[in-house]
């Protein structure tokens, strides 16, 4: 900033003068203080491109160190100036980046005497290079000790700030306040720990979610996760969540330093209600979390109109892990990043983390809750023999709530046991309740929910559930697809082909609902429809279950032969293990053997598979309702009324 320029800035009715430091609207000076003219002066001089929030405040703040919320207070100021509305006409937001100056900048020579020179953008710090493994063996214990607590203290003073938030705009906002949790950035320079940025990202959903559910609700996971490196705008992202606010962070690291930012942003005008950013030595991180109790209690005004006080509020934070948890949180993170990815390969890793988790300590209840939560979706999504897998899911399941009893993730777990397993139907609808009571944002508890709901034909009580998952994961394709299945089964077929459409325009790849919009065709006897959707699937020529829906819609449409060629097609996958008598059963029921599915039926009911969950009312067992065999069946499952 020591040498010299002519240069004056004209834009939008503005003159900006760098030598006499002065911004005037047509003759009159507009008031700004020092930095927030620093800051505009940078951002016109590099106008149409994005400067960064690290280079504004390196140019701004040179040599300095300040928190973001700096950064953002001084923007505010500078919009202020500016009389710039929620248009942003001048300034526009770059979610996760920073700032653009948006409009036409006019550069102009000045009364030739010599004037400040621009604010250069000095470049960013090198990350320094990556330790060499043996190295990063000796530093990771520490490390993630330091993040954690950091995670740890940044969620307790983000739920402290949104109750500042909510009791602030309580009165003008009747109802249920709507926050989302953008994905935090790793810009660590690692993608290998992104799951820890992920995990950070799903700590404080919870915790939020935990605060406040009859007036705040918070969007679930898998919704939020569609948003992780996306340059959506804050408002698009707000329409397509249902939400009025977003929190938004990062994560950046080093062998030595670490910086976390955490920000929340009112989506209606973008403004930034609250920021917050640490840039420490790992060292000294130990100490951070007090730092951080005495930086909340000095400095936000805290309310929550007489109904709680704040040592109340404080107490709903996570509490921090025992220091020699800190390796089983690291594991455990690892063990959800794969839980999520809901694939063979990703449960077989989730397995393996958590169990590392449980190693490195025995008595963390969170990674024996993963451990059920894993074995329960293998038995269920047929990934081995529901004899071995079920048993196992219960044993960490038990050992989870031994350890704590409040884990809603456990209890959803063991209520999906007692249901698909043990056809315990009294007592998975209890681990459900307690679940949800536990934590009523756990959207997968919801969606579960409301599957049981709907084998029972309690349908009104489904959708109602089913809905409470959509509004917590708006964008989650396996929640909308299951309720296009509980359409199905209450026998509104022209309403679950719709929903499974609707689906797969958002995700033309997400074969799930495709497979679920062919039985709903079928009731409705639109066979074309049905060989369209078998001939889109993948691989359809050695999918098994397509060739039992092929041999289906050829006995219904009369094509005797091709529907006999189908069915011997099925008959020849052999080594298909756990899936091999659903496939069964939706092939033997296409094609009207009626003995051979009761023979299956009864097969499934000995090994305790959850193939018999839905036959109370899935349309393709009508036929044989009559049957005493089946009535009898009905009634040892727990479902004859």
């Amino acid at each position: 900033m020591s040498s010299l320029t002519s240069n004056l800035y004209e834009f939008g009715g503005f003159r900006l003068d760098p030598q006499s430091r002065v911004l005037r609207r047509g003759g009159t000076a507009v008031p700004l203080t020092p930095k927030a003219f620093d800051l505009l002066l940078v951002l016109v001089q590099n106008a149409q491109r994005v400067v960064t929030k690290d280079e504004l405040m390196q140019a701004v703040w040179t040599d300095s160190f300040v928190e973001e919320s700096n950064l953002t207070q001084t923007v505010f100021m500078v919009r202020k100036a500016l009389d710039e509305t929620a248009d942003r006409r001048y300034i526009q937001t770059v979610q996760g980046q920073g700032y653009r100056f948006v409009v036409p900048v006019k550069q102009t020579a000045g009364n030739g005497q010599q004037v400040k020179a621009p604010l250069s953008l000095p470049d960013l710090p090198v990350v320094p290079e990556i330790p060499s493994p043996t190295e990063r063996r000796k530093t990771l214990g520490s490390r993630w000790v330091a993040v954690a607590l950091v995670a740890v203290a940044l969620i307790l003073i983000a739920v402290l700030a949104f109750w500042s938030l909510r009791s602030r705009l309580g009165a003008q906002q009747p109802g249920k306040i709507m926050l989302a949790v953008l994905p935090f950035e790793n810009f660590t320079g690692d993608a290998s720990q992104d799951y820890f940025s992920d995990g950070m990202t799903e700590e404080m959903i919870s915790q939020l979610g935990n605060l406040d559910p009859p007036h705040l609700g918070v969007i679930a996971r898998t919704s939020v996760m569609h948003y992780k490196h996306s340059q959506e705008s804050i408002p698009a992202i707000g329409k397509n969540l249902g939400v009025q606010y977003v929190i938004e962070g990062s994560v950046r690291r080093d062998s030595e330093r670490v910086r976390i930012t955490a920000q929340l942003i009112k989506v209606k005008d973008q403004s930034h209600l609250w920021a917050r950013q640490y840039d420490r030595d790992l060292g000294h991180l130990l100490e951070l979390q007090g730092e951080i109790a005495r930086e909340v209690a000095n400095e936000i005004e805290f309310s929550l109109s007489g109904r709680r006080p704040i040592e109340a509020a404080q107490n709903t934070a996570a509490p921090a892990p025992r220091k020699s948890s800190y390796d089983a949180y690291d594991l455990y993170l690892k063990g959800r990043y794969f839980w999520n990815k809901r694939t063979g390969e990703g449960f077989q890793q989730a397995t393996n983390y958590f169990q590392q988790a449980i190693d490195k300590d025995p008595n963390y209840g969170r990674a024996h809750a993963g451990l059920a939560d894993t074995f329960s979706l293998m038995s269920t999504w047929h990934q081995g023999p529901q004899n071995e897998l079920m048993p196992k899911a219960r044993a960490a399941a038990l050992r989870a709530l031994a350890l704590d009893e409040h884990l809603a993730e456990a209890h959803a777990s063991l209520a999906l046991i007692k249901e698909n397993y043990d056809y315990e139907w009294a007592g998975s609808e209890k681990e459900f309740r307690r679940a949800i009571v536990l934590d009523p944002q756990y959207a997968t508890a919801h969606q579960w929910y409301a599957e049981f709901l709907s084998w029972q034909g309690r349908f009104d009580e489904a959708f109602a559930e089913s809905e409470r998952a959509r509004q917590l994961d708006p964008l989650s394709l396996i929640i909308a697809s299951d309720h296009a299945m509980i359409l199905y089964y209450s026998r509104q077929y022209d309403r679950a082909v719709r929903q499974c459409q609707s689906v797969l325009e958002l995700d033309p790849n997400f074969d799930h609902a495709r497979d679920l919009m062919i039985p709903s065709l079928l009731q409705l006897g639109r066979y074309d429809e049905v060989l369209d959707q078998i001939n889109r699937s993948p691989q359809n020529e050695i999918n098994p279950w397509m060739w039992a829906w092929k041999a289906t819609v050829y006995t219904r449409s009369g094509q005797t032969e091709e529907a006999r060629r189908a069915l011997t097609r099925v008959e020849q996958f052999s080594d298909l293990g756990p899936a091999l008598d659903a496939i069964g059963l939706v092939a033997y029921s296409g094609t009207g053997q009626k003995d051979r599915v009761l023979d299956l039926l009864q097969r499934a009911y000995s090994e305790h598979s959850n193939a018999l969950v839905q036959i109370k009312v899935d349309p393709m067992y009508d036929p044989m309702r009559s049957d005493p065999r089946f009535e009898d069946l009905l009634r040892r499952v727990g479902l004859e009324h």
